[in-house]
């Protein structure tokens, strides 16, 4: 959602506390700050120790071929053309196509031996992403919103979750607040799916921007101001007379978006203030700056930002969903995701922020082992690869082994709700934790049965 769908989904559900309240009629909603004093924050907040974690989610729509990029079986027919190269990790090989990323991998704990029974786009994308495979009336939260619940506030100026250039075509619920409700949606930049793109036609950082975050043409700051006064007395005069949960929610929803609009917090997604070597080399398409937007975001206390990798610039093929023409494909989607990857890496750690921020690395499933007869690989939830890296993370590991083929799991099967777990322990957050559910009944952050994957925390 843009600026103005998240206004109106935050409004859905009560937030103003009475602190907020009283701030808010005692200055007036014409009155937000704009101060910028977020911005003074953020400037020394990694030398903070008390600093809260961030995760990163970089999201491989369509399902990444685990041996051609962290699995490689280069002593069986199944291992296909791409090679495996040495990492920074003596014993540790990866695909040939990404070269960066090789050399970060003490920072990273590949887990090999990932196993689920979904080979459906949509099942596969929902159980991923929340946790829980889709059943019954239960609309389970996407895992942003969960994260942005336990460890956003109220008070921060820029949104607890934001989701850059996203494809929620197959599986929408996957994507959302679900039970915890619209104040925990996303604020969607860049959406992917045909027909919704935020500006048609726009490709890397012109396509990442946040829609109605400025005043319309020819509306002048004088202008703009006396509008928010007037909304500001009529507001004030209606709550005097209907004060409610709805009303005080829209009141709430207005001052966070003015707040942002206003605070020199919104200059995050203000993606020219940032070197143009360094715009580079994270990659000028919108995936590499989706990952330098990443990080400005978590660098100003953003709990949890998601970044999809669903094409490569000028490539007709979407996603990772490789059925015909794996090689070639994946040599094009690491060609994107190897700069971008490896220098959000290296621009966490100089800043010194990646021992704060987790990086998840993730599709749906894998491919299959067997190469189809159109030298492609088709879904594979059987025995796959996930990432970890960044913060709370042991890395410089592969957790897991697959069979010779990458048929099976031969060691350390690890299923969702373990993922899961090891993501909100790795955070801070108690995985048992329960929210309440859509029918009234408590739901616990992951599955009862996830047991972490205590040798990939540090």
């Amino acid at each position: 959602m843009n600026l103005r769908d998240w206004i109106y989904a935050r409004s859905a559900k009560p937030t103003l506390g009475r602190r907020e309240w009283l701030r808010m009629s005692a200055a007036g909603l014409a009155a937000c700050s704009s101060s910028g004093w977020i911005e003074a924050l953020a400037a020394d907040a990694a030398g903070d120790p008390a600093r809260r974690r961030s995760c990163i989610l970089l999201w491989m729509s369509g399902g990444p071929s685990q041996l051609d990029t962290f699995d490689p079986k280069p002593d069986h027919a199944n291992g296909g053309p791409i090679r495996p190269i040495e990492t920074s990790v003596p014993g540790i090989h990866i695909g040939q196509h990404l070269s960066r990323v090789a050399r970060k991998m003490e920072h990273m704990a590949v887990i090999r031996s990932m196993s689920t029974k979904e080979g459906d786009h949509a099942r596969a994308t929902f159980l991923l992403r929340t946790g829980y495979a889709p059943q019954g009336p239960i609309h389970y939260p996407t895992l942003g919103s969960l994260v942005a619940k336990e460890l956003g506030s109220e008070d921060d100026e820029l949104p607890g979750f934001v989701s850059i250039a996203p494809n929620r075509l197959l599986s929408p619920g996957a994507f959302g607040p679900g039970f915890l409700g619209t104040e925990y949606a996303p604020l969607v930049v860049g959406e992917t799916v045909p027909g919704v793109v935020t500006r048609p036609g726009e490709s890397g950082a012109s396509a990442l921007k946040v829609g109605d975050l400025e005043r319309p043409a020819g509306v002048s700051p004088e202008q703009g101001d006396a509008r928010l006064g007037l909304l500001d007395d009529l507001t004030r005069e209606f709550l005097a007379v209907r004060r409610s949960s709805a009303s005080l929610s829209h009141l709430s929803a207005y001052a966070r978006a003015v707040r942002l609009m206003r605070s020199r917090a919104a200059r995050a997604f203000n993606l020219d203030d940032e070197p143009a070597a360094l715009r580079d080399a994270y990659g000028r398409g919108a995936f590499g700056q989706g990952c330098l937007l990443a990080r400005r975001l978590v660098e100003r206390g953003v709990p949890f930002v998601e970044v999809a990798l669903s094409r490569a610039e000028g490539a007709t093929e979407v996603s990772w969903d490789t059925h015909q023409q794996n090689f070639a494909s994946v040599q094009k989607l690491c060609g994107v995701l190897d700069p971008a990857w490896a220098t959000l890496i290296e621009d966490l750690q100089a800043r010194g922020l990646l021992d704060t921020t987790l990086v998840v690395w993730m599709g749906e499933f894998g491919r299959t082992p067997k190469i189809n007869n159109g030298a492609g690989r088709d879904h594979f939830p059987a025995a796959w690869t996930t990432v970890l890296s960044g913060g709370g993370i042991k890395g410089g590991q592969v957790i897991g082994r697959t069979s010779a083929d990458g048929n099976s799991v031969e060691e350390r099967p690890v299923a969702v709700p373990d993922l899961m777990a090891t993501i909100c322990k790795a955070l801070g957050i108690d995985p048992s934790k329960q929210n309440l559910s859509d029918v009234g009944r408590p739901i616990r952050i992951a599955d009862p049965s996830a047991r972490p994957i205590t040798e990939a925390l540090a």
